[in-house]
Parts: C-alpha cells; structure tokens; sequence
C-alpha cells in the first residue's frame, strides 16, 4: 500500500481468544489482553497461559504485535508470583508489558531488563515531567490520561523521550484512572486490582445544604438536575477527527473495549482501520456511515473527549448509562387492538429481522427483537410491540446483520518459496520464508509415506501443485513453488494434504520461536528471584509516631496546631502567584510559633499550568518541604528546587516495599494506600527496614477519604450553569446521594476539578496499637474542607489516643473512639484495614 503520511499504530482490544481473532483480522497492528491475574479487566474473559502463548503465536504470525496487562496494583505477597509471571511473559516473547505499580516497574528491570514495558493509563501519566519520570526508569511508552488537552499531548509527545498512546474510542471513567477508590471504599471493590464495580454508573441525588461546627451538612435538600446519572460520561469517539491527531507523533491510537464482544472489536477496529489506511494515502473523509455503524456497536452517546475541548454535557451523558443505539423513529399512535405501533421513520435506516429495538418514553421503556421486517406504508412503520405511548422514541440498539470487516493487508499474509522433490519416492517440501518482523527461516519436512508408481492414473503436475498450495486457514501463501516431479506417480491426496500441512506447522513453530529471546536472560532472571524473600522485621513499639494533619485553610490550620499536631499538609485554594505566596507565609508564621512542620500540599493533578505556577512560586518561597501525589510533580519540584524535601501522597498508590524502594531515593516520607488490610501494611513494612534511605511511612487514620478527582464541574454542569457560591468552601455543603441514603461530600478545587470525598469517615482510633506494632511511623488526620473546632479536637483525640495505646486500657481506645465518632461526617469505618477487600 503506498503511502504518503505516516500513521500511528492501530491498538486493539482483546478481551478473549475470539476477540483477538477478529480485531487481527479487522486490521490491528497490536492487540492488548490480559491474564486471568493482574489485569485491570477482571471481568473480561482473558487469557489462561496456554491461550496466551496460543494467542502470541496467533498474532507474530500474523505481524501483529502483542501487550500484555499487568496493570494492578499489587500485595507483597503477590512478589514472587508477579516475578515469575513477568520473567515467564519475556520468555514467551511479548512486545511490551502494561503497567500501572512502580514496585513492577523496579520488579521487572531488575529481573528482566529486556522487557518492554509501557505505562498504562492507570499510571495517571498527566505533564511532561510524569512522561520524563516514566522514561528515566525505562518504559517505552505512556498511555496519557484521557483527561489531556490537543496542545498537552503535543507537547508530551514532542518534547519527552517516550513512546506516547491515546486512546481514541470507547468508554470514558469519570475520575482520572489509577486515582479512584469509590468502588473500593463503597463496596471493597477495587478498580487498583481489576474489579471496578462502576458506582459511576448508578443514579445519584445533587444535595445542597448548610454546615454546623464540624463541617458537616445540616438541612440538606436535593437539588434539581438534568438527568439522574450525575458521574456517567459519554463514549469517545475521535473517528471524525483521526487526519488532526495524526499530525502529532502519535505511536499509538487505542480502541476501548477489552468487556465487549468480538463483534464491537470487528466493527470498530475495521472502520478505524480504513480511515488510518485512507488518511495514510491522503484521500480520507469521515464518513457518516461509518459514525453510525460504530454507533450501533456500542454507544453511551459520543464525545470528542477533553482532547478536542469538550467539557459539561458534550463529556456528560447524565440521562442514562447504557447503550444508546441509534434512532430510528417515533411512535406517532397505538394500535391497541392489533398490539402495533405505528412509527414514522426518522432517517433512512430501518429496522430488519433480527434486530434489536427499545421503545424509550418518560418512565420507561420496553425492548423487543424483530422477528420479521416492519411493513412500511405511506412512510410510516408498523411495529408489533407490546403496549407503548405516543410520543416514545425508537432506537436499533442491536444491528443483526451489522458485519463490518476488512479484508486482511497483504502484508499479513507470509509468502513462503516452496520447492518439492523426491527422494527414492518419498516426498519433501522445503520451504523459505521471511516473517513479519524479520529474520529469514528455512524448514524441511519428508513425507509420512512413498508414493508409488501408479496402477491407473498417476497424479498430474497440476493435482499436486494444486494441494501444495491450499493455505487456507495459514498465516501463508506460496509465492513461488518449484517442483521435480519425476511424475507416473500416486498418493492419496490426504498424505499430500497432510505433507502440507507438516510444512506449515513447523515454519509456524520456528517463525514463533525465532520471536522469542534468548533462554539465558529469562534464566538468569528466575535465578534472581528465586533468592529468599528479605526478612520481615518488626519495628519495637516504644517509638511513638508522629500526628499529620491535612488542612484547606489557615483557620483549620490553627485548629490543627491548638490541638498538638506535629505536621500540617497544607492545601490552600489559589489562583496566582501572590495569593498562595502569602497563604504559605502566613501558615508558617502560625506554625513555628506552634513548633509545627509546615509541608505545602499540592494538588493530587498537576497539569501543565498548575506545575509551572507551583514551580514558580518554590523557588521564590521560604517553604523547605512539599507533598505531591504523582511522580511528576516530584521531578518538577526538584527541578525548581533540588535541595527540597518531598513527601508523597496517596495518589502515589504504595501497595509493596518494592514501590518503596523505587520512590526511596526521592522521598522523605510515603503514604501508604488506604486500600491496605493491616496484615498487607505488616507485610510491607516489615520488609522495608533493609532500605538503606527508608522513608518514613504514614497512614491517613481520619478523615472522609478521597475517593475521586474528575475533569467535570459536577455541581455547575448538572444545574445547568455557574454556581455562585464556590462547591464546597465551608459555608455550603454539596454533595451527591446514592439509592441507599449515602451522602458523598464533594468540592471544587482552584482548577475546577471536582473532587468527591467518601460518604462515611475512616477511624482507626482504636486500632492504634496495631499500627504501632506494625511499625507506622506517622498517623495523618485529613481536615480538609472541616472546621477549625474538627482539626483541632480531632488531633487532641489522637494526641491521647496514641498514648492509650502505648499503655493504656482498651477501654480509653473505645471511649475515644466514640469522641471521634461523635464528630465525624456519616459515621466511622476502619474499613479495608480490618475488612481487606473482596479479591
């Protein structure tokens, strides 16, 4: 195929064996899929390992490139499985590894540093300096965050040392990916390990109402919205604008969909298969046909995305979360008698047998499958369907007959030069041949029988040729096949078949095995973690651990420090330079009259503008320690000041030591993941004090947890315009309601992002003693958006609470605890602390 601009390679979904089949087919340059462990797809069908290693040799045989997903986060005593996996997915000769966990990253370079591995979007790779980090360890390439603009990921891609992949088509998650817990905190469901069980997805109340002296709403009323389904986005859909995106270096455009069926993989990645192609030969145009074909795949109603600026309700499907389809009528009156719908067509596409419709009205809808083509008079349709309203819209949300394909590339095709010759009358073919990513190979095989000299009627030249060249079902094709037929001779045409059939099994099985690397690496990398796992320690009790408190304002700061904390995190809203300048003198004024730590707290997303700003303003700043919660943000924050000292928060996600000891060198202080049962926390920390820089470790004890940072301004878009007063300030609280009465905080920070706070409020107040014999080394009380009256009784209760704990009676714990309970926000829960997790 001739080309005339370059273009980025075609990733494909690949949830299960059929649908990796069918999106090759369709045109993939590489598929994606995961294991039965690992992945970030629990629920797809995924690959066992024989249907892995079947499914790598499928695709290299077909020049399709193969990546694998080890995109969760993971427990310490998952270690030694995951160094196995990935030593045995190097092996295997994969083209690159997903990942999401820094400890896997640390993992695998020491194991097997010819692994290729990319970030996945799970990563939460947001600015330039995130993209910079991931290349400084090593990885090949970045799945940047869906939530980027046109001009970021020019400018990520144009200026950092690393492949970068967007995605292009299918479902949008609300929240920024790597960085939300409300599936784990609501139900123990952790997106972080696969599980997601979509509470975006579900209806929710708007509620608005007053504060009392605690922060916490009083008087809530629910506030009208259009539609119910506040957190649920449309479906991307950058098909229309696929000749802009490829403009940028670009490696990679990802299609969505690893939980939809071979069927969506055939049609979405055939239609973007050909557009790539006809944008390549520089006569491309989006074609409607094609927009509404991917819409009858699947759709939630379609977006641009944040990549071509949409925002609000052009992101937002608020109306309904499932399938839309597309439409195709309205019913204009009931027949009730004959049980028919009298439908007036609205475009040209009409309902056939077998398709699927949805009769959607206020209230409801009803579904049915065509069991026979509507009859159409005087432009109106009769649709038999139970009884129904005037007015109610009809959508095809299922297309029977909808098969797009492309027909394979040539390039997919492996020709093969095919000589035969016989020896004393036994037939050999050798074949030679060229794979798809290189390297020449020669095979030879000999025939099972002799073929004799006919009684009647000897095979012709014509016959045999004929049989040798039935590829079929083959990654090849005969190009050239040369024989020295001494001819009079007979076979069954099986044995030729089978002769055949011996010639390209084993010029697959070399062509496979020339794709792998060498055995020495692998093994030398199983010898390596086959070492005995470093010893557990166990920190003595009697060091007491410090008390950290995250605060919004300068009078929650105050709180904080009138009640005896030690450190303060603070994260003021701001606007520019002199505004947060002065907030951060002010705070430290307030805290070295207390003998408190000041630690400035920035946001747990950092976009372009935000870092360059913050990064201006460290290095005129008297401030000498800064909490971040990517890694970006920590290489940016170094380069304005190198002599600072970091702290690193939960967006972070520390789950192993081996995160640890990858982020060691840069940070003082970690916390570690509030999705860690205390036993996990045991594990992990007991195997960090060999660590040379050991950081100090923290865990968040209370606060309502942040469970969500989104792109969406929640509170405006779902009123339908501004909010006068800002969402969350302190003097009105707002917050979204689920079905069960659960109330979920939320607030909008300084960039407009909404941030969505966990409807009950974690305390572990009574489980202090544990956490100081697992060797915590500082216990955190998130105050943000709380009162001064909360930060500061809340800290006194920790204050004696640690005390108590290091020898006091259970019953001074309990009695504490109901303090605690006594001010908090919906209730308490220790949560995965004492639960764990449902995986």
């Amino acid at each position: 195929m001739k080309r005339f601009r370059d273009v980025p390679e075609l990733l494909a979904p690949a949830g299960s064996p059929d649908a990796l089949a069918v999106a090759i087919e369709a045109g993939a340059d590489a598929v994606y899929l995961g294991g039965k462990r690992f992945g970030a797809r629990r629920y797809a069908g995924n690959f066992d390992r024989n249907e892995l290693e079947d499914a790598l040799g499928y695709a290299h045989l077909r020049g399709v490139k193969v990546y694998v997903t080890v995109n969760t986060l993971i427990l310490e005593k998952e270690i030694p499985q995951v160094a196995e996996y990935l030593i045995w997915l190097y092996d295997l000769g994969v083209d690159a590894v997903l990942v999401q966990d820094l400890g896997v990253v640390s993992l695998a370079r020491d194991l097997v540093p010819g692994l290729n591995l990319h970030a996945s979007t799970q990563m939460t790779v947001h600015n330039r300096e995130g993209a910079a980090w991931a290349a400084g360890l090593g990885l090949k390439r970045a799945v940047l965050a869906r939530e980027l603009t046109f001009a970021e990921v020019e400018d990520i891609a144009r200026s950092v040392p690393i492949g970068v992949e967007i995605f292009v088509h299918g479902a949008l998650c609300y929240c920024y990916s790597g960085q939300c817990l409300l599936s784990s905190l609501i139900g123990g469901r952790s997106g972080n390990r696969g599980m997601c069980a979509q509470p975006c997805r579900k209806p929710y109340d708007l509620v608005r109402g007053d504060v009392d002296l605690y922060g916490r709403p009083l008087g809530l009323e629910k506030v009208p919205t259009r539609g119910d389904y506040l957190m649920s986005t449309r479906d991307l859909a950058l098909y229309p604008h696929l000749d802009k995106i490829v403009d940028v270096p670009i490696e990679a455009v990802k299609i969505e969909g690893r939980m939809r069926s071979p069927r969506y993989a055939a049609v979405v990645v055939s239609i973007y298969r050909r557009a790539l192609d006809a944008i390549s030969r520089d006569d491309w145009e989006p074609s409607l046909e094609d927009m509404r074909d991917l819409a009858l795949a699947f759709n939630r109603g379609f977006t641009p995305g944040y990549l071509l600026g949409a925002r609000g309700d052009d992101i937002m499907g608020r109306e309904m979360p499932g399938n839309r389809g597309v439409l195709v009528g309205t019913v204009v009156s009931y027949d009730l008698m004959r049980g028919e719908a009298l439908t007036k067509p609205v475009g040209d596409l009409l309902p056939q047998q077998g398709d699927g419709l949805v009769f959607r009205f206020p209230g409801g809808e009803e579904g049915m499958v065509m069991r026979s083509s509507p009859r159409v008079h005087d432009g109106l349709m009769r649709l038999r369907v139970r009884g129904v309203e005037k007015g109610a819209q009809v959508w095809l949300t299922r297309r029977a007959g909808l098969v797009v394909g492309a027909a394979p590339r040539p390039e997919q095709f492996i020709p093969m030069e095919v000589r035969m010759t016989w020896d004393d009358g036994w037939p050999v073919l050798e074949g030679k041949m060229t794979g798809p990513h290189g390297g020449e190979v020669e095979v030879r095989v000999r025939g099972r029988s002799r073929m004799v000299p006919a009684r009647n009627r000897p095979l012709s030249r014509e016959e045999i040729e004929t049989h040798i060249r039935k590829t079929g079902g083959t990654p090849f094709a005969v190009r050239t096949l040369v024989m020295e037929y001494p001819g009079g001779l007979f076979a069954p045409l099986a044995e030729l078949n089978r002769l055949r059939r011996d010639l390209m099994e084993k010029a697959e099985a070399k062509l496979i095995a020339a794709r792998r690397p060498s055995s020495k690496t692998a093994e030398a990398g199983r010898g390596r973690w086959e070492r005995p796992v470093r010893e557990r320690y166990t920190r003595p009790v009697s060091i007491p651990p410090t008390i950290s408190v995250y605060v919004h304002s300068l009078e929650t700061l105050r709180g904080a420090v009138d009640g005896g904390c030690q450190r303060i995190y603070f994260e003021p809203t701001w606007r520019d330079h002199r505004e947060v300048q002065d907030l951060i003198e002010e705070a430290m004024d307030i805290c070295r009259l207390g003998g408190v730590e000041v630690i400035w707290k920035w946001p747990r997303i950092t976009r372009r503008r935000r870092l360059d700003l913050a990064s201006e303003v460290l290095r005129s700043s008297r401030i000498d320690e800064v909490m971040v919660e990517g890694t970006g943000a920590a290489q940016a924050a170094r380069s304005a000041r190198l002599d600072i000292k970091l702290s690193g928060g939960l967006g972070l996600n520390v789950w192993n030591s081996q995160t640890v000891r990858q982020l060691a060198p840069t940070f003082d202080m970690l916390t570690l993941s509030p999705e860690l049962s205390g036993e996990e926390m045991a594990d992990l920390i007991g195997r960090t004090y060999s660590l040379e820089d050991r950081p100090r470790l923290e865990v968040i004890v209370q606060g309502n947890l942040e469970t969500c940072v989104t792109e969406d301004r929640l509170v405006g878009a779902a009123l339908g315009g501004p909010v006068t007063e800002e969402a969350g300030a302190g003097r009105v609280f707002w917050g979204i309601r689920d079905a069960t009465g659960r109330t979920f905080p939320l607030w909008q920070d300084g960039d407009g992002r909404t941030r969505i706070l966990n409807s009950v409020e974690t305390s572990l107040v009574n489980h202090l003693p544990r956490l100081l014999q697992i060797g915590i080394d500082s216990l955190a009380i998130d105050a943000r958006r709380r009162t001064e009256r909360y930060a500061r009784e809340m800290t006194a209760i920790y204050r004696k609470a640690v005390l108590a704990a290091g020898g006091g009676e259970k019953k001074d714990l309990e009695r504490l605890r109901d303090e605690a309970r006594s001010r908090s926000q919906g209730g308490i829960t220790a949560g995965a602390f004492v639960r764990g997790r449902k995986d």
